[in-house]
Formats: structure tokens, C-alpha cells, sequence
């Protein structure tokens, strides 16, 4: 080993970050990039979410309205029409099951149907859905088919 082939440990070189507060031979001492007084120079402060400042914050200039039911349960609405328009597209024959409704794309897997009692329903389907309107539930019986609730 001689003098030109000395390498520094590994790991010595390419430190992270800046060194600060060691010292005021380091040029990084006194304040430690901190500045002076106030509450970001101070060990331990940590603004609050959304602080702005001092200036009102966002979720205190909005005003509160009305009310959520955490209990709501959102019904995905299906009209007879949709339903006429697939028998007469022939993707559907006599019985409308979740899973025919899914794969023709009306409604997804995870979501709650509603038959709704909009447009003209002429087939007799026996159509199996989480709920029905009062008119669609007639309209159907009219044309002879069967509404079952899941």
C-alpha cells in the first residue's frame, strides 16, 4: 500500500443531507438554518394540518350543510325500457337475474339494483332485483312476467 492508491472508508464520501448546529467553525452553527425566534425555530413544533398561517383556515371558511346518513345505502335504477331494449337485442330471454344485468353491463358486482317504472315493458321476464318501484312492479305483472326481490 503507498500513498496513490488510499481510498476513503465506505460510506465516508457523499454523505446525506446538510450537517447543521455543530458549531460555529462549520458555518451551519448558531441558528442552524433556523432563523431567528419564532415557532418553526423551536425543537418539537409541528403545524397542524391545513394551518395557513394564521389566515382562516379552508375547512373553517366553508359553511357546514346539511346532514349525511352514514346508513344510506345507494340503489343502482334500472328502467323497463333498458330491459325491453335487451330482449329486443335478444340478450335476454325470460329470466333477468344479477348476474345477466352485470354481464350486460347495466349495474356492477358490488352494486344494489332498483327496477324503476320508466318506459314500456312489453316481454313477460321474471326479473330477480334488490328492489321495485310500485309502477315498475305493476308494469311487469301487466305484461305477465314475476318481480322478485333478493
Amino acid at each position: 500500500m503507498n500513498l496513490s492508491n488510499l481510498t476513503p472508508a465506505e460510506g465516508a464520501v457523499n454523505k446525506a443531507g446538510k450537517i447543521v448546529g455543530r458549531g460555529q467553525g462549520s458555518g451551519k452553527g448558531g441558528t442552524a438554518t433556523r432563523g431567528h425566534k419564532g415557532a418553526k425555530s423551536r425543537s418539537g413544533y409541528s403545524k397542524k394540518i391545513g394551518f395557513e398561517g394564521g389566515q382562516m383556515p379552508l375547512q373553517r371558511r366553508v359553511p357546514k350543510f346539511g346532514f349525511t346518513n352514514i346508513n344510506r345505502k345507494e340503489y343502482q335504477g334500472i328502467n323497463l325500457d333498458k330491459l325491453q331494449g335487451l330482449v329486443e337485442k335478444g340478450a335476454i330471454k325470460d329470466v333477468v337475474t344479477f348476474e345477466t344485468l352485470v354481464e350486460n353491463r347495466l349495474v356492477r358486482k358490488n352494486d344494489l339494483v332498483k327496477i324503476l317504472g320508466g318506459g314500456e315493458l312489453k316481454a313477460s321476464l321474471k326479473i330477480s332485483a334488490h328492489k321495485f318501484t310500485a309502477s315498475a312492479k305493476q308494469a311487469i305483472e301487466a305484461a305477465g312476467g314475476e318481480a322478485i326481490s333478493l
